[in-house]
């Protein structure tokens, strides 16, 4: 049975992103993934799960021009690539989006024994699952994390899953935020305590780049662009030897125990809801 897309988005495919951006405002969107999407490291109170983050961001923008638009975060920090697609994506599609963001495999990327190639080839598949419901879709490079002590072994790896899902993206036509190729995020003022996860302002970068990408007009950068133009803090031994303690050494026990950070979490909300726009 063929998917009917949703009307706002009939007759689009096949068009560039700034056409159909300029075609319709959106009034669907459904976030996909794992910590990164869910908003880890940009804390809110009175949010679902206590978090922000870039997602709700771009719904923020989106929803200010079409008031009427609809929003549904499902995911879960700590999940994989085969949690995501059981159990976010046919609820994706049965939400009937226009538009949907999807970050997925880092969690995989962590383990000591993984098929990289066979990961992706799942996800080729659920990325033309989402594109044939009519909806304009998102995905993300890895980002680079050569910076942190504790996965710079990860690089290789990285740097192949971010190859095999550019080649996805050119196949399909899917967009793609290029995270490993945006340079400002080397900055540790985008990152938070963790160095895992983004800060608040991280977020907030993030969230300018989905919608430059959809080419969707904002001011999301103007904040921060000042603060950015100065120096870094330069990360030192002392610095390093404080977070080692703080964060990579219960990070690496938990996962020995195979402690699974999502445990217990559900996501963000699983229906679609009006847009809250935030106060001040």
């Amino acid at each position: 049975m063929s998917i009917e897309p949703p009307a706002a988005l009939r007759g689009a495919r096949g068009r560039s992103i700034g056409q159909i951006g300029a075609m319709v405002a959106f009034s669907r969107y459904v976030a996909l993934g794992d910590s990164f999407t869910e908003g880890c490291g940009d804390p809110s109170s009175g949010r679902p799960n206590g978090l922000r983050g870039w997602a709700d961001r771009v719904a923020e923008v989106l929803a200010q021009s079409n008031p009427e638009m609809r929003y549904v975060n499902l995911a879960v920090r700590g999940r994989t690539m085969d949690e995501i697609l059981a159990e976010q994506l046919q609820t994706a599609v049965m939400l009937e989006p226009d538009i949907v963001t999807i970050h997925a495999g880092m969690n995989d990327l962590l383990l000591v024994r993984h098929d990289i190639d066979a990961m992706m080839a799942r996800y080729a598949d659920a990325l033309k699952t989402l594109q044939q419901s009519g909806a304009v879709v998102l995905t993300f490079t890895a980002a680079d994390l050569g910076t942190v002590p504790l996965f710079r072994r990860l690089r290789g790896r990285t740097a192949i899953y971010n190859e095999l899902l550019r080649t996805t993206v050119d196949d399909l036509g899917v967009q793609l935020v290029d995270f490993w190729r945006f340079s400002e995020f080397r900055d540790p003022r985008l990152w938070d305590g963790d160095r895992i996860h983004l800060s608040p302002m991280g977020h907030e970068r993030m969230a300018a780049k989905v919608l430059d990408t959809l080419t969707v007009p904002h001011n999301l950068t103007s904040r921060s662009a000042a603060l950015l133009a100065s120096t870094p803090p330069a990360r030192s031994f002392w610095g390093d030897l404080r977070w080692a303690a703080a964060f990579a050494a219960p990070w690496v026990g938990r996962r020995l125990r195979r402690v699974t950070p999502g445990a217990g979490v559900t996501p963000k909300s699983t229906t679609l809801t009006q847009v809250l726009q935030p106060v001040g």
